[in-house]
């Protein structure tokens, strides 16, 4: 059933960047520079002025600014001011879509509680190993206001909980359609197959042609510059799969747009595409990785961690007394663990902020590269050094590495597969509903926007 874990997705995918959970390689001695960010982008000055009616809904320059803070926060990269001016007419967009969202949540009696707000955030904060309340001082921290995070939260709640209402019955995937699909998957046994992730950009309107052409350029030049891919996409896409940060997960050529797939077979893995026509919009699409159907073979990780967190965010040229003791703890624990099960009682002993295993893992999927060829060629049972976050500092153990034919046919996935296809589709056609029936007046550009009714 649709619930709210796709949703979260999308929010753990945003904060991998911006809270630090991603491990960079630290230098031994003092704690090692974060990597450098952009100074929060400041709120225009001057009168409130009012960008947009929606169905007399107001969207104000205010809203587009916080949203505005809130991209250059997530990309963790040095933006010029004028790179997010020409990203302001898209956010002004975007925001046009998510009220006409909420206002048929709204409009269904759909009600979004703050507790369920509140559990999602929570959520976020317990995967990235940090304590209640630490979200909303890192968002502060970074110029955001913190009610930007909660009202997008709430519109993802809320068209989640729509989309469940006008699904009904077909959010049960039936067994003769699961055996189909599986079926037709044995068939395809050593013929390619793409894992891809997009980023969508809706054309509604071809006068906005080239507007969203200049918008695709400046997405794709930052993420070309290290920008994290799934957090653009959790911020602009506006595809369903915005929600697991893009990722379509593996996918045929027959179930890409003709366009995309005429592209996606001549891309090397790792690769960003120019942006791509296709049916109501654009589409600019990373591929992760290929392979044939059947043989998926890969290096599989069972690792062990400890993870000391900081009582506060690093600042690079200034660590605290609590983050240089804690190197020196992490240091010492590095020095002295001798096999996966001493690291994990130590975990236990240290109580860890995140969990001493963290599962199998996809070594060819790990990032960054550094981290990456490190475990490749760590002894297995022998401690890394000491890996420095934003939040905290980890040291890792690979307690075995296993060559395995992944591609497997799994009915879970399959059935999955088939349900984020009819989510998407209803998503498609109501969004699109949505825009037909609605009265929008946009009354001032924001950044070059040219006014529609």
């Amino acid at each position: 059933m649709i619930g709210y874990h796709a949703m979260r997705l999308r929010w753990l995918a945003f904060l991998g960047a911006f809270v630090g959970i991603t491990p960079a390689l630290a230098a031994t001695g003092p704690v090692a520079p974060a990597a450098h960010r952009s100074a929060p982008v400041p709120a225009q000055q001057g009168a409130v002025r009012i960008l947009a009616v929606v169905n007399g809904s107001v969207i104000t320059n205010q809203d587009v600014d916080a949203r505005a803070r809130l991209f250059v926060a997530s990309s963790g990269l040095p933006l010029q001011p004028d790179i997010v001016d020409r990203l302001r007419p898209q956010i002004l967009r975007q925001l046009i879509d998510e009220r006409l969202r909420m206002q048929a949540v709204e409009a269904q009696h759909i009600v979004v509680q703050d507790k369920q707000i509140a559990a999602a955030i929570r959520e976020i904060e317990q995967r990235n190993g940090l304590p209640a309340g630490a979200l909303r001082a890192r968002l502060v921290a970074g110029g955001v206001d913190f009610t930007t995070l909660i009202d997008q939260v709430r519109t993802e709640i809320g068209w989640t909980l729509l989309l469940r209402q006008n699904l009904g019955e077909q959010v049960k995937v039936s067994a003769a359609e699961t055996a189909e699909r599986m079926a037709a998957l044995k068939q395809e046994v050593g013929k390619p197959e793409y894992h891809v992730a997009e980023i969508f950009i809706v054309l509604d309107n071809p006068a906005h042609a080239a507007e969203a052409n200049r918008f695709a350029d400046v997405v794709i030049k930052q993420l070309r510059a290290g920008a994290p891919f799934p957090v653009i996409a959790a911020q602009f896409s506006e595809s369903q799969t915005a929600l697991q940060g893009g990722d379509r997960g593996w996918v045929q050529p027959s179930e890409l747009d003709p366009a995309v797939a005429k592209i996606v077979e001549e891309m090397p893995p790792g690769a960003i595409s120019e942006p791509i026509s296709v049916p109501g919009g654009i589409v600019i699409v990373h591929l992760i990785a290929k392979r044939e159907i059947g043989h998926d073979m890969a290096t599989m990780l069972s690792m062990r961690q400890v993870f000391l967190p900081f009582t506060e965010p690093l600042k690079p040229n200034a660590p605290t007394p609590q983050q240089i003791a804690t190197l020196q703890r992490a240091q010492r624990i590095a020095a002295k663990v001798n096999g996966c099960d001493e690291m994990e009682r130590i975990a236990a002993d240290e109580h860890s902020a995140r969990p001493a295993d963290p599962g199998p893992v996809r070594l060819d999927q790990v990032n960054p590269p550094p981290l990456r060829a490190m475990l490749a060629a760590l002894p297995i049972g022998k401690p890394s050094r000491p890996l420095v976050t934003s939040d905290g500092i980890a040291v890792m153990a690979v307690c075995s590495r296993e060559e395995k034919n992944l591609d497997a046919v799994d009915k879970t996935q399959v059935e999955q597969q088939i349900l984020e296809k009819r989510v998407e589709l209803m998503s498609r056609q109501l969004q699109d509903d949505l825009r037909r029936k609605a009265t929008i007046d946009i009354r001032q550009a924001a950044g070059g926007l040219a006014a529609q009714t």
